[in-house]
C-alpha cells in the first residue's frame, strides 16, 4: 500500500510542478518504549527515538489530550499560521539541558541544537455530532545529528493516545465553525515523503515557521503576556547575538494592514517554502518569500506562466482580472492535479481567495 502511496505522489508533483520529488528520507523504525519518566521530566534520547507512542515522551501532564506542556516544552505561535483545512494548532518547543538556538537571520529559521524537538498538534474544535475538540495528529520535527527528521503520532477517537505512523493516512470528518456552519472534510495527515516535500530546502529537511520574523510577537504564557523572541532567551532557548530589531511579517487577516503586506504574508508562509532557492518548485518565476515579495514580478504580476493550465491564463497575476491569473484559479480549485499548495489542504481556503481576489482587482498595471 505504501509504495502505490508513494507513486501516487510521485505523479502529483509531476503534474504539479513538473519535477520529481527526490527519494523518499528513510522512515525511522519504532524503538522500544523508554524507561519510566522520572516525575516531572521529559524523556528523550536522541538515541532512541522516535518512540511508539506519543506519550512515552512525556511531553504533557495529566491527561495527555489537554497538551499541557511539562517542565521546559514552551508553547509558541506564528504571526501568520500556514492554512491546513481550517484546522487549528498549538505549538512548542523543547531542547535538552543547556541547549539553546542562536540567531542566522530575522528571515532564515532559528539553527537549533542536535535534540531539539517542535511539536506541532492539529485539532478541530465543535466536531460533530457531540461538538467536541478532537485532536488528529501532533508531528514531531527532532534534530539529530545535524538532520531534521520526522515522526508523526495518530490519536486514537477516544483521545486517550497518538501512535507513531509516518505512512499517512485520511480522516473525514464534520465540524461547527465559528459562525455555526457544518463544515466537513476528510483531513489528511502526511506521510514522511509528504512532510518532506514541504520541508525540504536544498534536499534538507528544514522547519518553517521558526524565523525571528514570524515569532517576534506576543503571547500569552501562565505567567503573563511576553514577547515570544524575549521568552526564548528567558527560558535558555535562544542565545547568542540576537538583534535589538528584528523584523515581523504582517497577519494576513489584520485589516489595519496594507493589502500587499497581508497579501505578502500569507504567500510567504503559505507557498514560498516551495517557491525559494532550493525547494520544491525553486524553478518556477515566482519568489513568495516576506523579504522578496516587495516586488511585483516576485508575485507574478504580469509574469506569464510556463503554462497555462487554461487557455484564457495569460499570467501569474493578470491585474485587474482573476480569470487570467493562473495562482487565481491554483488557489480556487480541488483537482489534484492543479491546486496549489500541492499539500496540505484539500479544501479551499475561502478567506485566503477572497484576499488575493481582492488583492489582483486592486492591481491597475498594464503588462503590455
Amino acid at each position: 500500500m505504501r509504495v502505490y502511496l508513494v507513486m501516487a505522489l510521485l505523479l502529483l508533483a509531476v503534474w504539479a510542478c513538473k519535477k520529481d520529488n527526490p527519494e523518499e528520507p528513510s522512515t525511522p523504525s519504532p524503538s522500544t518504549p523508554p524507561p519510566p519518566p522520572v516525575e516531572g521530566a521529559v524523556v528523550f534520547d536522541v538515541n532512541e527515538v522516535p518512540y511508539p507512542s506519543l506519550a512515552d515522551y512525556a511531553f504533557f501532564t495529566g491527561d495527555m489530550h489537554e497538551l499541557s506542556p511539562n517542565h521546559g516544552v514552551l508553547p509558541y505561535d506564528v504571526i501568520t499560521p500556514l492554512f491546513s483545512d481550517y484546522a487549528s494548532k498549538k505549538r512548542f518547543v523543547w531542547m535538552p539541558q543547556g541547549a539553546s538556538a542562536s540567531y542566522v537571520a530575522d528571515n532564515a529559521p532559528l539553527a537549533f541544537p542536535n535534540g531539539t524537538v517542535l511539536i506541532k498538534n492539529f485539532y478541530y474544535n465543535n466536531v460533530l455530532p457531540n461538538n467536541e475538540t478532537r485532536i488528529l495528529e501532533t508531528r514531531l520535527m527532532f534534530r539529530r545529528n545535524g538532520s531534521w527528521e520526522f515522526a508523526n503520532y495518530v490519536w486514537n477517537e477516544a483521545q486517550t493516545e497518538a501512535l507513531l505512523d509516518n505512512n499517512g493516512s485520511n480522516v473525514p470528518l464534520q465540524w461547527m465553525d465559528e459562525n455555526n456552519q457544518m463544515r466537513e472534510v476528510v483531513y489528511r495527515i502526511p506521510n514522511e515523503l509528504e512532510c518532506f516535500t514541504c520541508h525540504k530546502s536544498y534536499e534538507q529537511a528544514m522547519p518553517i515557521g521558526t524565523k525571528p520574523q514570524q515569532l517576534n510577537k506576543n503571547y500569552a504564557y501562565d505567567q503573563g503576556v511576553a514577547n515570544q523572541l524575549v521568552r526564548w532567551q528567558e527560558e535558555g532557548y535562544l542565545g547568542g547575538n540576537v538583534p535589538s530589531n528584528i523584523g515581523a511579517v504582517a497577519a494576513w487577516d489584520d485589516v489595519n494592514e496594507s493589502l500587499q503586506n497581508r497579501v505578502r504574508a500569507y504567500l510567504d508562509m503559505n507557498c514560498a517554502h516551495c517557491h525559494t532557492d532550493g525547494g520544491h518548485c525553486d524553478y518556477r518565476a515566482i519568489r513568495l518569500a516576506w523579504d522578496e515579495s516587495d516586488i511585483l514580478e516576485n508575485h507574478g504580476v504580469c509574469v506569464e506562466p510556463e503554462e497555462a493550465v487554461e487557455p484564457q491564463h495569460t499570467h501569474i497575476l493578470s491585474p485587474g482580472n482573476t480569470t487570467k491569473s493562473v495562482m487565481h484559479y491554483r488557489l480556487a480549485t480541488n483537482q489534484e492535479n492543479f491546486r496549489m499548495p500541492l499539500l496540505g489542504r484539500t479544501v479551499v481556503h475561502e478567506e485566503g481567495l477572497e484576499l488575493i481576489t481582492e488583492y489582483i482587482n486592486s492591481l491597475s498595471i498594464n503588462c503590455d
